[in-house]
This record gives structure tokens, sequence and C-alpha cells, in this order.
């Protein structure tokens, strides 16, 4: 029988989902009153950088599923954050755009997501921020490489 245990105060996967949660029920009390989920805000960091895109531009770049994306954006419409528009050289396919409510939201939740960051992190100095963020990204990378294998 073997003897080696799992440590959860050690592994890298435990933490990393543990702190993810935690990430998003903090990120969520703060931008609730701005009448947004979670999931729209993930939406709305990217159309807030690039206009315009597809369903599927938006759950390619932020890697989830194409159903997800689909009921996120639902949600959104009915909410009034998007609107869907013919694109302009597929006749099937739609691009998603910002609503004048959409991008007054920018601002408060972008800052609330800077509480956020700084609640968990504003204790470490730039240079282990930056070390931090850095083996985040490497670790997501290899994470996304396995996938391809």
């Amino acid at each position: 029988m073997a003897t080696d245990t799992f440590d959860r105060a050690r592994s890298a996967g435990y933490l990393a989902n543990h702190m993810a949660r935690l990430f998003a029920q903090r990120l969520h009390e703060r931008i609730r009153p701005l009448g947004l989920a979670p999931a729209q805000f993930m939406t709305l960091l990217v159309l807030w950088e690039e206009d315009g895109l597809t369903q599927r531009d938006l759950f390619e770049r932020l890697d989830v599923e194409q159903a997800t994306m689909a009921n996120t954006l639902a949600r959104m419409e009915r909410d009034g954050l998007i609107e869907r528009r013919a694109h302009a050289t597929d006749a099937r396919a739609r691009t998603i755009h910002l609503t004048a409510q959409a991008r007054d939201l920018r601002g408060p939740a972008q800052a609330a997501a800077r509480d956020v960051n700084a609640m968990a992190l504003g204790h470490l100095n730039n240079d282990d921020l930056d070390l931090f963020v850095s083996t985040m990204r490497s670790a997501i990378e290899g994470l996304k490489a396995g996938d391809a294998g």
C-alpha cells in the first residue's frame, strides 16, 4: 500500500483553484451592485479592448465553452449590455457590440477588480508580483499545451 499522501497545502493546482474561487467571490461581491456577474465582467474586459467581435472570437479568447458563451451573451443582451449586429462579410455571423450602459460600467467594474487584486496581492513588492504573475502565465501556457498533446 502506498504511503504517499496528497498534501493540498503544497499542491499548486489545489491552491490555484482555491485562490480562483476566492477571487471570484470577492469580485462578485464588488460587481454585483453594478448589475454584473463574473462571466459578464470577463466578457466585458475583452469587448472593452475590442468591440464588435463575434461569439466565436469571444469564446476562443476567453477559453470557455461555446454554450457557456452563448448563455452569457444572452444574459448580457437581456440586461442591455450588448447588442448583436449583422457581420459585415459573413451572413451567418453576428458581431457583439457594447451598449452605452456597458461602456459606462468600465471604470467602476475595473476599479472593483483592482481592489480585489490589491486585497489579495497588495502586500507583494513589484518584483514579487511580476514573478507571481509570470509564473501563473507559465503554468497556464503549460496546461494549454497539454491539451494539444
